[in-house]
């Protein structure tokens, strides 16, 4: 039997995805089946099966011979990375096509396992537990953007609601329109003109799934000056994105700052996905547009989940897995999550639900940089975080996470470190990393990293209103200097006097 890596977590066992779209086929080999999945293996080819299907009623040919010859090695690949499990899917184009079934049979022989041809309804419904999966909890429409199809549906916590597919996938709406912009968007309006299930999500937000909409945002960043590139939970405002969105479905894209960063194959379809786009927030008026890097394929593995999995938070699930392959101790990690919410109280903060779960996923990570240089242990940390595959997870929210690591190892005040990730939090949620470092400051010279004294330092409000973290009498050794001088930079920050006592 190989050796597993230190860096795998144990007990997963390794399945792969192919996902065979009208546009693209993709192999995404995971893990293995989790809450928070995480890819092994990521490989796509651009094949353009949809191509001429509406003219021809047929796979493009040419994309046929070249997705068969691919499929070899897709499986080869499969194999190489350890997968024990080979699922296919397929969607639009295959379903469709005169020759889809033809096609299919080949693939299945190539692949030795059963291609599953999704229908519209069965793709709105994986979609739509892709969305599920990544946004906790997920409220408003998403839309599962294609190369032949779009599907949109209507999600909320766990429950699906009416969905509805429509011809107006980039490489269809292309060949509809006959590359006529404005043709584009007339097909697009009357076609979301049907989408009744939109008069639902107004005030709610809209999912954006698809490659094209991810190449479409990927632009915005640029234009925008965004300052992470980090693409799930990416917001664009709906009103400040209107000329930009207007000015993509025109076609003007090629002086755009950014197209650079758009592959050539994907550019084609921007002004398309601009389109449709357009018309959903005119039908719908969104709160907001949130991108999702989770979709049909996240959305099959998450059907894989057992019920009770389903529910859980793929932020915390994913923080508490990092903190295994990383943490000097986990156990440890649990300890401080338990503390610090003591403490937040004891300190007179309230929080929100989400302020809550960013607290904990921050403190599961504390420990994640320990390996590095102690000069980079905070700006590794604030890396890793700042620009992790996290769910769940919106970007301030990320951000409150990555400095308040950062403040925990290079002290409260280092904003020159991190200038684009501190512009992205919210002054609550800066104030907030700032105390939670201090807090962690001040714990981790007790614990030295290791589980058992924290949940004995417990605090008390005096009668002359100092607050007191009482230390065991067992553990008054460890008092000193430095506890003492963190502390009190802890009380300035938190405005309140804080002592140490020992019982």
């Amino acid at each position: 039997m190989k050796a597993v890596s230190q860096g795998r977590l144990k007990g997963r066992r390794p399945l792969s995805i192919i996902d065979i779209g009208s546009n693209s086929i993709r192999l995404v080999v995971y893990e293995g089946v989790a809450r928070a999945p995480t890819v092994l293996f990521n490989e796509k080819m651009l094949a353009g099966l949809g191509k001429g299907i509406v003219r021809t009623g047929r796979l493009d040919p040419e994309a046929v011979k070249r997705a068969v010859a691919e499929f070899g090695r897709f499986r080869a690949l499969s194999e190489q990375a350890g997968s024990e499990e080979l699922h296919v899917i397929a969607t639009a184009a295959a379903r469709e096509a005169e020759n889809g079934a033809d096609f299919i049979h080949r693939a299945e022989e190539i692949l030795g396992t059963e291609v599953r041809v999704l229908s519209g309804r069965e793709e709105a419904y994986y979609s739509a537990l892709g969305i599920m999966s990544g946004f906790f909890p997920a409220d408003g429409i998403g839309g599962d953007l294609g190369g032949g199809s779009l599907e949109l549906v209507d999600v909320k916590d766990h429950t699906i609601g009416d969905g509805i597919t429509l011809p107006l996938g980039g490489l269809r709406l292309q060949e509809m329109s006959k590359g006529s912009f404005p043709t584009a968007e007339r097909i697009a309006r009357k076609e979301i003109a049907r989408a009744k299930l939109l008069q639902y999500g107004a005030g709610r937000p809209f999912y954006c799934v698809g490659g094209t909409w991810r190449n479409l945002a990927r632009l915005h960043m640029f234009a925008t000056d965004y300052p992470l590139h980090v693409m799930h939970h990416y917001e664009m405002d709906v009103e400040q994105s209107a000329d930009f969105l207007k000015r993509v479905a025109r076609g003007d894209i090629d002086k755009m700052r950014g197209i650079a960063h758009v592959s050539k194959n994907r550019r084609a379809l921007l002004p398309y996905g601009a389109a449709v786009l357009q018309q959903i927030v005119r039908t719908m008026q969104p709160s907001k547009i949130l991108i999702s890097a989770l979709g049909v394929r996240e959305g099959y593995l998450y059907s894989l989940l057992q019920e009770a999995e389903r529910t859980t938070d793929p932020l915390i699930s994913a923080a508490e897995e990092l903190a295994v392959l990383r943490a000097r101790s986990v156990s440890h990690a649990h300890e401080l999550t338990e503390w610090t919410g003591h403490s937040f109280a004891a300190l007179g903060l309230e929080e929100s639900e989400d302020e809550a779960r960013y607290r904990r996923a921050a403190c599961l990570l504390a420990d994640i940089g320990w390996r590095a240089h102690p000069d980079y242990r905070g700006t590794q940390s604030l890396n890793i975080i700042a620009h992790g595959s996290f769910i769940g997870l919106d970007h301030p929210g990320r951000a409150f996470i990555a400095l308040a690591n950062l403040y925990r190892h290079e002290g409260l005040y280092n904003d020159e470190a991190a200038p684009a990730i501190k512009a992205l939090a919210t002054p609550r949620l800066l104030e907030r990393a700032r105390l939670l470092g201090g807090l962690l400051r001040v714990v981790y010279l007790f614990s030295a990293s290791m589980p058992g004294l924290i949940p004995l330092m417990r605090w008390r409000e005096e009668a002359d209103g100092t607050l007191t973290l009482r230390i065991p009498r067992s553990h008054a050794d460890l008092l000193g200097e430095r506890p003492e001088g963190r502390l009190q930079q802890l009380a300035k920050l938190a405005g309140k006097p804080l002592a140490f006592r020992v019982d």
